[in-house]
């Protein structure tokens, strides 16, 4: 997200996460404005975790960034190694600064090995899992959720890709162990970065309001 009064508006819903997009050639990227807004009004995300979502950035901006927005989670959605994740980690876990926790995100084919993501599980508090696209941050659209029964994993994970406002009976098909939540973003969009807070307040209710 990256429009404030949308934000706030999405503040007064029983949501866990807010997503802040870093990559610069992301049309939701956020802007300098921002930063000053949550400043003075982000006591209105109070309860929510600050999200902030990176594709191949150096550790510095990252670090900065987690300082300026107040980020309680950093999203990895590049090709950052298991060496890369660690150097973040041991960062958070060695300074003073805002504590932070990693999401790794893997983008999902059928021919997309689970296994590869073992390398990453001691530095992650999550894993997203995405449908594969030549574009960073994802394609809106759904991979086949069947795959996930290949992951044998020990880490949560979110499952993101194309989940629409009518997904929400695959979504209550799902028995997955791990599955720890949903990551919604352009089919619940009015425009790119601007969120759709009635139809986000539907998708929950029919969800039968459920968190975590």
């Amino acid at each position: 997200m990256r429009m404030p009064e949308n934000i706030a508006g999405l503040a007064s819903l029983p949501v866990d996460m807010v997503g802040f997009i870093f990559y610069p050639k992301s049309v939701r990227a956020v802007g300098p404005e921002l930063e000053s807004w949550l400043q003075e009004e982000g006591a209105c995300l109070e309860g929510k975790k600050r999200v902030g979502v990176f594709v191949n950035a150096e550790v510095e901006e990252v670090l900065n960034k987690i300082h300026d927005y107040g980020l309680d989670f950093v999203q990895l959605h590049g090709e950052e190694s298991p060496e890369y994740c660690q150097l973040l980690r041991s960062i958070s876990q060695a300074t003073s600064m805002q504590p932070f926790l990693l999401i790794k995100a893997f983008q999902v084919d059928a021919a997309f090995d689970f296994s590869s993501t073992a390398r990453y599980a001691p530095y992650c508090a999550y894993f997203l899992f995405d449908t594969r696209s030549t574009a960073p941050g994802g394609s809106g659209q759904q991979f086949d959720w069947a795959l996930l029964d290949r992951y044998e994993g020990k880490v949560p994970f979110l499952l993101s890709g194309g989940i629409a406002p009518d997904s929400v009976a695959a979504i209550l098909a799902l028995r997955h162990p791990r599955l720890a939540g949903l990551d919604i973003n352009s089919r619940f969009e009015i425009e790119p970065g601007q969120k759709d807070l009635e139809q986000i307040a539907g998708f929950i209710d029919q969800l039968g309001g459920v968190r975590g």
